[in-house]
C-alpha cells in the first residue's frame, strides 16, 4: 500500500502543479476533481492511470481525436430524482440528453477506436450506451427548451384553443382602438401594455367615457391606462386556459421524470465518466504543455531521471522567455543515496524539489517532463524534510522540528522508501549536529533506502566517498567568476567556497585570513582540495563539449561528402552509358560509311544489301526485347542525361567565353624573354622540355626522346634557367 504524507506534497508544492493542471478542465466538477488529486494507493492504480493519460496525450498527434467531453453538471438533477413526486424542468431534461449524448459518442468512438485507445476503451466499455432516455426527451421538449404541444392530446387541444383566444383578444382591442381614437379621447401614443396586457392610453378627462378596467397612469396624472370592456371576458378565458396548460404541462414533466427515474444509476455514471475523462484530458494537454513524457516503469528499482525539468520552474521561464536547465540524476541498488554539497543559490534544494516533485506526479497518473530514456519505478513511500521548519504555534525551533521529523522518518524509513532531506543536520552545533547527522544517514543506509540529501558538512561528503552505495555530487559552479551553472555532477563532493565566495563579495583579504587561522588547517586543505578538484571538473566538462561538437560537425562533413560521393557516382555512371551508346552510334556510321565507299567502287546492291542486313543482324542479336515503357524509360533518362551534360557543357562554354573576354579587356602581361636552358612548354599542352638553341625567333626544344623546332610565341616559361 502506496502512502505519501500530506507534508511531502506541501514540501514539494504539489497543489500548485494541481491549480495549473486543473485550469486546462472544461468543466467545473472536472476543474474540482482535479485539485482533489492525491498520490494512488496501488501500484495497478498508477499504472493504469498513466496509461490513459498517455492514450490521450496521443490522441493530440493523429487523426483521431478524441469526440469533445464538455457538458453541464447534473448534481442538481440527479438529487431531484432520488425524491418522489418531484419533475425536472425542460432545461434540466435538455442537459440529460445533452450529457446522454456526449457520453454515448465518446464511449461508441473508444470502441471503434480501441486498438489506438485500448485502456480508455476498457475504462469506458462497462458504461452502457442507451437511445431510449434521448429519444424519450426528445419527443416531449423541442430544440428549444419548450414542451412540444404534441406531447399529449390534451395539451395540443388548449394550446389550440388559447391561439384562438389570443386572436379573438388581439381583434377586440383593434376595434376598440380604432373607435375611441375616432372620438378622439386617446393620448398621441394610442395604446402601452400593463402586467402583459395590452391597454389603451385614454385622456384623463374621458376616462369615464371609456368602458373597461383602469390598470394604472401615467406619472403625470393626464394619461390612464384602460383595458377594453370588450377584451376582458376574452382575458379571463384566456387566463384559465393557460392555468389548465401549466397543469397539463406539469403532468407531462412528472410523467417523463418518473420514466428516467430508473436511469439515476446511469446517468451519475455518465457524469462520473465525463468528469474523469476531462480530468485525465487537463492531465494529456499538461503534459503537453510541458514535452512530458511516460517513462519506462521497472521492477528493478532503478530510478534514472535524465534530461528532468522541474515543471514549474520550466513553465515559469518559459513565459519569461528564460532557459532553464536540465538535470540527470540516478538512483539503484548499486547507488543509493547522493550527498549534493556545494554553495548556497547553486541549484542544490531545486534538484532536490525536482527529483521528489517528479516522483509524486508520476505516482498521481502524471507524465514527466524528462528524457524518454529515463527510468522509474514506484515507492511506497516518499518522505521530505525541504524548507524552512521553525514552528511559532509549537514553540519547536528549527532543530527541534528537524529532530521530530528525523525520529518520524526512522519509524518509517525501509527499502521501499525515498527520503529528500534539504540541509541536512543543520540547526545545531555543527560538530554535534554533524555527528547526528552522520548516525542517521549511516541507519538510512543501512536500511536500503533510496534517499538524496543536501548538505555543507565534510564528514557526511567523507561518509558518501566511504561507503561503496553512497556517492557524493555537487552543483557546478565556473571556477573563474563563481556563477553557478545549474548542472549537477555527480562522484564528487562539492567545496562551499566559502572564503572564495566571501572575497568576491568584496570582504577584505586581511578578514579572510584572520578567519582562516581560526579553523582547522585539515578542514581548509580539504576543501581547498574540493575546490580545485571542482575546477577542474569544470574544466573537463567544457572541453569535453567542445570536442562533442567538433566531433559533430566532422560527422555533418562526412555525411555531406558521402552524400557528393554518391551523386558524381551516379552521374559517372549516367555518362558512361551516354558514351558507350555514343561510340556504338559512330561505330555503326563507320561501317555504314565504309559499306557506302565499296558501293560507291563496285556498284553491287546485292552486296551492299547483304552487308547491311548482317550489321542488322549483328545489332539486333546485342538487343534485349523490352516493352514500349520500358523503352520509352530508357529513351527519357538517356534524354534528361544528355540534357545536364549539355547544360553543363553550355556552362562551360560561358565561363570561357568569359574569361576570354576579360582576357581581351585586361592589358597583355609582357612575356617573359625566354633563354636556353629554360624549361618550357607549348601553350596549354603538357609536356615539358628545355632550350637546346634559338635561331631567328625559333627555339629547338629537347624533350629527351625527341627534339622539335617551335615558334617562340608559342612557348610559355615553366621554370627559368639556374645560371
Amino acid at each position: 500500500m502506496i502512502h505519501i504524507h500530506k507534508k511531502t506534497l506541501q514540501d514539494l508544492e504539489f497543489s500548485t502543479v494541481l491549480q495549473q493542471v486543473s485550469e486546462l478542465c472544461i468543466t467545473a466538477l472536472g476543474h474540482d476533481h482535479t485539485l482533489q488529486i492525491q498520490p494512488l494507493k496501488t501500484k495497478e492504480s498508477v499504472l493504469n492511470s498513466l496509461t490513459l493519460t498517455n492514450e490521450f496525450l496521443a490522441s493530440f498527434y493523429n487523426d483521431n481525436r478524441i469526440p469533445n467531453h464538455g457538458f453541464e453538471t447534473i448534481a442538481k438533477e440527479l438529487k431531484l430524482l432520488k425524491i418522489e413526486n418531484t419533475y425536472l424542468e425542460a432545461h434540466s431534461l435538455k442537459k440529460i440528453v445533452a450529457i446522454s449524448l456526449t457520453s454515448n459518442e465518446i464511449i461508441v468512438f473508444l470502441k471503434k477506436f480501441q486498438e489506438y485507445y485500448p485502456e480508455l476503451y476498457v475504462f469506458a466499455s462497462n458504461i452502457e450506451v442507451t437511445k431510449v432516455l434521448i429519444e424519450e426527451i426528445d419527443t416531449i421538449i423541442d430544440r428549444f427548451g419548450d414542451v412540444k404541444d404534441s406531447a399529449s392530446p390534451l395539451l395540443s387541444e388548449l394550446r389550440q384553443e388559447i391561439n384562438k383566444l389570443k386572436g379573438k383578444i388581439n381583434q377586440s382591442f383593434a376595434s376598440a382602438l380604432n373607435n375611441y381614437h375616432q372620438l378622439e379621447y386617446l393620448d398621441d401614443i394610442r395604446e402601452s401594455v400593463v402586467d402583459n396586457k395590452r391597454v389603451l392610453a385614454v385622456k384623463a378627462m374621458y376616462r369615464r367615457k371609456v368602458k373597461g378596467s383602469i390598470m394604472g397612469g401615467s406619472k403625470t396624472g393626464s394619461i390612464v391606462y384602460i383595458e377594453p370592456e370588450t377584451t376582458l371576458q376574452h382575458t379571463r378565458e384566456l387566463n384559465n386556459l393557460e392555468y389548465e396548460e401549466g397543469e397539463e404541462v406539469v403532468r407531462i414533466l412528472k410523467s417523463l421524470t418518473n420514466f428516467i427515474r430508473p436511469f439515476l444509476p446511469l446517468l451519475k455514471q455518465y457524469q462520473d465518466f465525463l468528469t474523469e475523462i476531462d480530468v485525465i484530458s487537463a492531465k494529456a494537454k499538461y503534459a503537453k504543455s510541458l514535452n512530458a513524457v511516460l517513462p519506462e516503469i521497472n521492477e528493478e528499482r532503478e530510478l534514472f531521471l535524465r534530461d528532468a525539468y522541474h515543471p514549474l520552474l520550466y513553465l515559469s521561464n518559459l513565459k519569461k522567455k528564460e532557459k532553464t536547465f536540465a538535470q540527470s540524476i540516478e538512483l539503484n541498488s548499486e547507488n543509493r543515496i547522493i550527498v549534493i554539497s556545494g554553495p548556497n543559490a547553486g541549484g542544490k534544494s531545486i534538484t532536490l524539489k525536482t527529483v521528489g516533485l517528479l516522483q509524486v506526479m508520476l505516482q498521481s497518473g502524471l507524465l514527466l517532463p524528462v528524457h524518454e530514456r529515463s527510468k522509474v519505478f514506484i515507492f511506497d513511500r516518499i518522505i521530505t524534510d525541504i524548507g524552512d521548519n521553525q514552528s511559532i504555534e509549537n514553540h519547536l525551533s528549527t532543530y527541534s522540528y528537524r529532530l521530530k521529523q528525523m525520529n518520524y522518518f526512522l519509524k518509517k524509513c525501509n527499502k521501499n522508501t525515498l527520503f529528500l532531506i534539504d540541509e541536512f543536520g543543520t540547526g545545531s552545533d555543527p560538530e554535534l549536529g554533524g555527528a547526528l547527522a552522520e548516525t542517521f544517514l549511516e541507519e538510512f543506509y543501512h536500511r536500503e533506502a533510496y534517499g538524496i540529501i543536501t548538505t555543507h558538512y565534510s564528514n557526511l561528503k567523507i561518509l558518501a566517498n566511504e561507503l561503496p552505495y553512497m556517492q557524493n555530487a555537487n552543483m557546478m559552479f565556473d571556477e573563474k567568476t563563481l556563477e553557478p551553472i545549474y548542472k549537477l555532477a555527480l562522484g564528487q563532493a562539492g567545496s562551499s567556497f566559502t572564503f572564495e565566495v566571501a572575497q568576491k563579495n568584496g570582504i577584505p583579504y586581511s578578514l579572510i585570513n584572520r578567519a582562516k587561522k581560526k579553523i582547522e588547517k585539515g578542514k581548509v586543505r580539504f576543501d581547498r582540495t574540493i575546490a580545485k578538484l571542482q575546477k577542474e571538473r569544470s574544466k573537463l566538462e567544457k572541453t569535453e563539449q567542445s570536442l562533442k561538437i567538433n566531433e559533430r560537425k566532422k560527422q555533418t562533413e562526412a555525411d555531406k561528402l558521402e552524400e557528393i560521393n554518391s551523386k558524381i557516382q551516379k552521374k559517372l555512371e549516367s555518362y558512361q552509358e551516354l558514351y558507350d551508346s555514343n561510340q556504338r552510334l559512330i561505330y555503326l556510321g563507320q561501317k555504314l560509311n565504309d559499306l557506302s565507299e565499296k558501293y560507291f567502287e563496285n556498284k553491287r546492291k546485292g552486296d551492299l544489301l547483304n552487308e547491311l542486313f548482317k550489321v542488322v543482324q549483328v545489332e539486333n542479336s546485342k538487343r534485349k526485347k523490352v516493352s514500349q515503357k520500358q523503352k520509352k524509360a530508357v529513351k527519357n533518362k538517356e534524354k534528361q542525361v544528355k540534357q545536364e551534360a549539355e547544360k553543363k557543357v553550355e556552362v562551360i562554354r560561358k565561363k570561357k567565353k568569359e574569361a576570354k573576354k576579360k582576357a581581351a579587356l585586361q592589358p597583355p602581361t609582357p612575356k617573359p624573354t625566354l633563354k636556353i636552358g629554360d624549361r618550357v612548354r607549348i601553350e596549354d599542352g603538357r609536356a615539358v622540355g628545355s632550350i637546346d638553341s634559338i635561331e631567328k625567333n625559333k627555339a629547338i626544344v629537347n624533350y629527351g626522346i625527341f627534339t622539335t623546332n617551335i615558334s617562340l610565341d608559342q612557348l610559355e616559361l615553366v621554370e627559368a634557367s639556374k645560371k
